[in-house]
């Protein structure tokens, strides 16, 4: 399931970042809910693209690749 490797590989691509401030707090579906301090937010949004675009590396070659969308908001409902 590719939202489960992404999840497994976010904690140590933010720790390797670091960002330790930025927790990963739910999944929905296909998306993945965190908190982020203000401060952190322009470097957190493509990191987390990045680990989830490539999240089906090297197991699976996606013949389209993952096209992933990323907000910050004040909460999830004014994320959409």
């Amino acid at each position: 399931d590719i939202i489960k490797r992404a999840m497994a590989r976010m904690l140590p691509a933010l720790a390797d970042a670091g960002l330790p401030n930025v927790r990963m707090l739910l999944q929905v579906h296909d998306e993945l809910i965190f908190e982020v301090p203000d401060k952190e937010v322009a470097k957190t949004i493509p990191l987390v693209q990045r680990v989830m675009e490539k999240a089906p590396e090297p197991a699976v070659q996606l013949k389209v690749p993952l096209q992933v969308e990323a907000r910050a908001a004040d909460n999830w409902d004014k994320a959409h």
